[in-house]
C-alpha cells in the first residue's frame, strides 16, 4: 500500500473580509471569502477551490479512462458547475453537476459512443474527490457526446 502525503501552508492575516494566501506545490494564491457572500473576492476561495478539485478530478480519470480503454477522442472539455445553499445563514454545498462534451473522431461507431458514456458514468463514481464527498455534496453528470463531422 502506498500513501501520498499532500501539505498545505495558510496565512490568514485579518478579520472576516481580509485577504490570505494558501501555497502547496504548484498551487500558490490569494484566498478571500467570495463578492457573492459579501467578501473582497479576491484571488480563489474555498468554494471554488472544492469544485476545482471535483472537476479536474473527473477529468483526469475520465482521461486515464479512455486511454486505458483506447478509446479515441478529438478533444474532451469540461464545464462544472457548483450550487451553494444559504438557509438562515446556514452555507451548504449542495451539489456538483461535470458537463463534460466528448467529441470523437469521425468515424466512430455507436458502440464507441456508448463506451465513451459509460466511462464518463464510472469516471464520476470512481473518482477520488466525488468519494471523498459522497454523501454530502450531489455530484451529477450531464454529458455530452458527438462524433466529429
Amino acid at each position: 500500500m502506498a500513501e501520498h502525503h499532500f501539505h498545505l501552508q495558510a496565512n490568514w492575516p485579518g478579520l472576516r473580509n481580509d485577504i490570505g494566501t494558501i501555497e502547496s506545490g504548484n498551487l500558490k494564491t490569494q484566498i478571500s471569502i467570495p463578492k457573492e457572500m459579501d467578501g473582497p473576492g479576491v484571488g480563489t476561495n474555498p468554494d471554488e477551490m472544492l469544485l476545482g478539485a471535483a472537476a479536474t478530478c473527473f477529468i483526469i480519470t475520465l482521461a486515464a479512462m479512455m486511454e486505458r480503454s483506447k478509446l479515441d477522442k478529438n478533444s474532451l472539455t469540461l464545464a462544472s458547475e457548483a450550487i451553494v445553499d444559504v438557509t438562515n445563514g446556514v452555507f451548504t454545498y449542495k451539489e456538483i453537476i461535470h458537463r463534460p462534451n466528448i467529441v470523437l473522431p469521425a468515424g466512430s461507431s455507436s458502440k464507441e459512443v456508448e463506451l465513451a458514456k459509460r466511462l464518463a458514468e464510472k469516471a464520476e463514481a470512481s473518482c477520488m474527490i466525488t468519494r471523498a464527498i459522497k454523501g454530502n455534496v450531489k455530484v451529477s453528470l450531464e454529458e455530452t457526446i458527438t462524433i466529429e463531422d
